[in-house]
Protein backbone atom coordinates (compact mmCIF):
# COMPACT_ATOMS: atom_id res chain seq x y z
CA UNK A 1 0.00 0.00 0.00
CA UNK A 2 1.23 3.55 -0.91
CA UNK A 3 0.45 4.59 2.90
CA UNK A 4 2.65 1.58 4.43
CA UNK A 5 5.44 3.17 1.93
CA UNK A 6 4.90 6.62 2.80
CA UNK A 7 4.81 5.96 6.49
CA UNK A 8 8.68 6.00 7.36
CA UNK A 9 8.59 9.71 5.58
CA UNK A 10 5.44 10.94 7.41
CA UNK A 11 7.24 10.11 10.65
CA UNK A 12 10.53 12.21 10.13
CA UNK A 13 9.06 14.73 8.03
CA UNK A 14 6.08 17.20 8.53
CA UNK A 15 3.78 19.09 6.15
CA UNK A 16 0.99 21.67 7.19
CA UNK A 17 -0.83 21.04 3.60
CA UNK A 18 -1.49 24.09 2.42
CA UNK A 19 -2.65 26.67 4.34
CA UNK A 20 -5.10 29.53 2.56
CA UNK A 21 -4.72 32.94 3.89
CA UNK A 22 -6.98 36.25 2.33
CA UNK A 23 -4.54 38.94 1.71
CA UNK A 24 -5.00 42.61 0.07
CA UNK A 25 -1.74 43.04 -1.35
CA UNK A 26 0.17 40.13 -2.69
CA UNK A 27 3.34 41.09 -4.32
CA UNK A 28 3.74 43.17 -0.85
CA UNK A 29 2.96 40.01 1.11
CA UNK A 30 5.49 38.14 -1.11
CA UNK A 31 8.13 41.16 -0.89
CA UNK A 32 7.62 41.78 3.07
CA UNK A 33 8.38 37.07 3.41
CA UNK A 34 11.36 37.71 0.80
CA UNK A 35 13.04 40.20 3.24
CA UNK A 36 12.20 38.63 6.78
CA UNK A 37 13.55 34.89 5.11
CA UNK A 38 16.71 36.76 3.46
CA UNK A 39 18.99 34.74 5.16
CA UNK A 40 17.21 31.40 3.50
CA UNK A 41 18.36 29.59 0.01
CA UNK A 42 15.25 32.01 -1.94
CA UNK A 43 14.09 30.68 -5.32
CA UNK A 44 10.67 32.34 -7.51
CA UNK A 45 9.98 29.51 -9.29
CA UNK A 46 6.40 29.38 -7.75
CA UNK A 47 5.51 32.26 -5.60
CA UNK A 48 8.67 31.95 -3.09
CA UNK A 49 10.66 29.53 -1.77
CA UNK A 50 12.44 29.26 1.20
CA UNK A 51 14.82 26.33 2.06
CA UNK A 52 16.73 25.89 5.48
CA UNK A 53 18.25 23.51 6.59
CA UNK A 54 15.98 21.74 8.50
CA UNK A 55 12.54 23.08 7.36
CA UNK A 56 11.58 25.02 4.14
CA UNK A 57 8.58 26.69 2.62
CA UNK A 58 6.68 27.85 -0.18
CA UNK A 59 4.06 30.99 -0.71
CA UNK A 60 2.50 31.16 -4.00
CA UNK A 61 -0.79 33.44 -5.51
CA UNK A 62 -4.17 32.36 -5.84
CA UNK A 63 -4.45 32.38 -9.65
CA UNK A 64 -8.00 32.79 -9.18
CA UNK A 65 -8.53 34.79 -5.21
CA UNK A 66 -6.68 37.41 -3.54
CA UNK A 67 -4.76 34.84 -1.41
CA UNK A 68 -1.59 33.26 -0.31
CA UNK A 69 -0.92 29.58 -0.27
CA UNK A 70 1.59 28.13 2.21
CA UNK A 71 3.26 24.89 1.96
CA UNK A 72 5.48 24.08 5.00
CA UNK A 73 8.07 21.37 5.68
CA UNK A 74 10.17 20.81 9.07
CA UNK A 75 12.25 17.94 10.38
CA UNK A 76 10.11 18.14 13.72
CA UNK A 77 6.97 18.40 14.66
CA UNK A 78 7.83 21.39 17.05
CA UNK A 79 9.91 23.31 14.60
CA UNK A 80 6.77 23.43 11.60
CA UNK A 81 4.20 24.78 14.40
CA UNK A 82 6.81 27.51 15.21
CA UNK A 83 7.76 28.13 11.31
CA UNK A 84 4.11 27.91 10.52
CA UNK A 85 2.82 30.21 12.80
CA UNK A 86 6.06 32.37 12.43
CA UNK A 87 5.40 33.10 8.74
CA UNK A 88 1.27 32.90 8.99
CA UNK A 89 1.92 35.90 11.39
CA UNK A 90 3.70 37.52 8.36
CA UNK A 91 1.24 37.15 5.88
CA UNK A 92 -1.52 38.25 8.23
CA UNK A 93 -0.27 40.96 9.59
Amino acid sequence: KLSEILAPFRERFFLTGELNTPVADVAQKLEELEERYADGRITHLDGISVDYDDWHFNVRPSNTEPLLRLNLEANSEELLERKRDEVLEVIRS
